[in-house]
Order: C-alpha cells, then structure tokens, then sequence
C-alpha cells in the first residue's frame, strides 16, 4: 500500500519524527484556507500523488506532448510548472492549487499517461540550510533491516548509487537488538553532523527505524531529510510503502489508503485476494504460485506472445476467487486469448475446472481459452472441462499450452 506524502508525514509524527506542519486540501478555497491557518508567508504546495519526481513533472494540461515525453525521459531541463510550487503569498497558493487539483501530472515514474491529481499537500516554507537522505530498507541478502543515508540529499539516490556509491553509508540493523545509539550516532558523525545537529540526527534515525516496524512498512525514505540554520533535523519530504500482508493488522493505514490510481482490475483483484497485475499485452494468464506464473509468462514470450498480466490465484484458491480471476481477465480489451495453467498441490486441478466452468457460463466466452493442468486430482479436472459442453482447449505441458494461445491469436 502506498501512502500519500501527508498520510505518511502523520504516521512520522506519531513516532517522534519532526515533519513540518501541513494540511491536505482537496479544493482550491480548502488549500487556500490552509495556507492562511498556517500563517507565515511562505508556503509550498505539492500535489499527492503515488509518484516520485513530482517537482520535475508537468502537466498535461499546460505541456506539450513533445515535453511530457521528455519529462518521461528524465530530463530535468523541461520548462514549464510542476508538482511542487513555491508560494509566495496567498494569490500564488490559489493559483497552485487550482492548476493541480483535477489535472493530470505526468513525472518519470507516471509515464505519459500521468496521474490525476485530487489532493495537495500545502505546507510550511523550510528554512534549509543542508540536504541529506535517509531510508529503512529492507536488505534480502543480509536478511536484515538496513538504516541508509547520504550527504546528497535532495538527489535521486538512484543517481548516487551509480556515479557515487561511496557516498551512501549503510547500517544494518540485528533484528534482536534493534537499531543501536552507537550506529545512529556513527552515522551522524559520517555525515559531517555536530552540534544540535548531530543529537536531532540520532532522534531522526530512532524514529524511521520506529516507524519502520511500527506500520509494517516495505519501504520508508525521506528525500531529503532537511538540516535547518538552528540545527534542527526534519523529514521535509516522505515516502511510504506498507507491506500489503500486514493490511489485517495495520486497519487504520488500510482505511485512509487511496486505491484511486491502482488499476481497477488491480482493485477488484485485492478483494478477491488475488496477486495481479495489468500487463500491456494480449495474452490473459491464470496460474497458481508466483514462480510458475512468471514461468508462464516467459513461455508466452518465449513462442512470440506477449502476456497481458500477471495473476497468481494461490495455492488455496477456492471456486469463487476463480471466477473471480477468469472474470478480471476477460474483461480486459486487450485480451485475445486466455491461457490458464495450474499445477495442483494444495490448489486441487478439480477446483479450478469448476471455477473456469462457472466463469465462462456466466460471463459468456468469446476468446480461445487453453487450459494446462497437472498434479492432484488432474484427471477428475480435465474430465470435467471435456464434459462441460464449452470450447475449451485442454494442452498437457505449458510449451503445448503456450504455443495454443500464441496460434490461436495469430490465426494458427
């Protein structure tokens, strides 16, 4: 689950991370009546979306296609007004927001398409005297939480990582003992820090690791992490990703997540508890288990196709969460055939032939349908979808069934 930048600055908070004070608005006179609560004189306004790069971004609205493709590209020296505006007084908060809200907003991240924008973030201008970043990861090779920061912040640390990996230091983390004081304050003291600096530092650390375990997180970063002229340390931006299997855990954060830019397929999929992802090609898949499905999907490749998504139905699949799969599938009008190739150990090949069967008797079919299945109760499973009476393609390998699905698109 992806969290907006405010959603993710109010968990920080609750943790005893220092985020600057701000208010999300979803109109124009909200955004404006945020600024003037604030106070002050300076204020920012940044547009919530599911993306980085908002600042290098444009909008469709205002943009040629010639510049939103080069924005797409990375370049940065596009012209023009992106996700994250500068106001110097209330006329320019108006005029912030009211060229966001309900407009597209295409970044490197977004591609062309671009997200909607319906919600904006307007804060408090920084007093920023230095830049740094900082991220809790998780390190699969060293099976351990990671606290990694850098003295270029504001900076993609992608970038840093390629043209200078040094300037990236690391601390991984014992998941007995958690993250200690000392590696806090030797990583304070690698960055240069010293002062109020350097304490405000440690504090910070403690509470992104905090935060990390606290919300389930996947992913936590703050680019940047700002460093002000009184030594005070802020998280002035915030990017959070909650692990989706904490969800019956962490009700609260799944409550306030915004599904609005997941595919709808990828929505309905979720309610059914089933692993999918929108593909851009023509070829429908419905596999069990995440490695056999990308197995499937480099079979199709491998003959000429091109797989139109990834779905993992689970090894403990019932009937209904099949429908439930063959129906998102063939609702895609990018889909000209379906392949479904199931491998039963836990999930029982009988069970999924009862839920194809169902499938294509309510939702009708008009596609080439090939169907591989093997392991427990296989048998039972393609007697059943012979006996069904519907135009379905049985195939006993995955090259048979793959090849099937290519030829029937391609007219073979």
């Amino acid at each position: 689950m992806k969290l907006h930048e405010y959603q993710a600055k109010d968990i920080l908070r609750a943790n005893g991370v220092k985020v600057p004070p701000g208010i999300a608005a979803t109109t124009t006179a909200d955004a404006v009546s945020a600024a003037k609560e604030l106070g002050g004189d300076f204020w920012v306004v940044k547009a919530q979306v599911h993306a980085g790069g908002r600042g290098k971004g444009r909008f469709k609205e205002i943009d040629s296609a010639e510049i939103l493709d080069r924005v797409v590209r990375g370049e940065a020296d596009v012209p023009g007004k992106g996700g994250v505006q500068l106001c110097r007084s209330i006329d320019d908060v108006h005029a912030a927001s009211a060229m966001m809200l309900g407009n597209t907003l295409v970044t490197k991240q977004t591609g062309v398409a671009g997200v909607t924008v319906k919600t904006v973030l307007v804060t408090t201008g920084a007093d920023i005297e230095r830049e740094i970043y900082a991220a809790v990861l998780l390190d699969r090779q060293e099976s351990k939480l990671v606290l990694m920061v850098s003295a270029e912040g504001g900076t993609e640390i992608e970038e840093v990582a390629e043209e200078n990996p040094d300037a990236i230091l690391k601390a991984h983390i014992d998941p007995a003992t958690g993250l200690g004081d000392w590696q806090c304050r030797q990583l304070a003291f690698k960055l240069g820090l010293s002062g109020a600096a350097f304490k405000d530092a440690c504090r910070l650390f403690k509470g992104l690791y905090k935060t990390y375990l606290a919300a389930d997180c996947s992913m936590l970063e703050i680019n940047p992490v700002i460093i002000t002229s009184e030594g005070e340390v802020i998280a002035l931006d915030a990017k959070v990703d909650i692990d989706d299997n904490a969800a019956f855990r962490q009700k609260e954060i799944a409550a306030i997540h915004d599904s609005g830019e997941m595919d709808p397929s990828e929505v309905e999929a979720a309610e059914f508890n089933l692993n999918f992802i929108k593909l851009d090609g023509n070829i429908g898949c419905m596999v069990n288990g995440a490695g056999l499905a990308m197995a499937t999907m480099d079979i199709i490749k491998l003959y000429g196709g091109e797989p139109a998504n990834f779905l993992d139905v689970g090894g403990g699949a019932k009937v209904e969460q099949v429908k439930a799969a063959f129906k998102i599938i063939s609702a895609d009008p990018n889909v000209k055939a379906i392949m479904v190739n199931i491998f039963g150990g836990i999930m029982k090949c009988d069970v999924i032939a009862e839920g194809v069967i169902a499938a294509v008797k309510d939702v009708g079919l008009d596609l080439p349908l090939v169907v591989r299945l093997a392991g427990t109760n296989v048998e039972l499973g393609k007697k059943m979808l012979e006996e069904s009476g519907l135009p379905i393609l049985t195939a006993d390998s995955m090259a048979d069934a793959a090849k099937h699905a290519v030829g029937a698109i391609q007219g073979a």
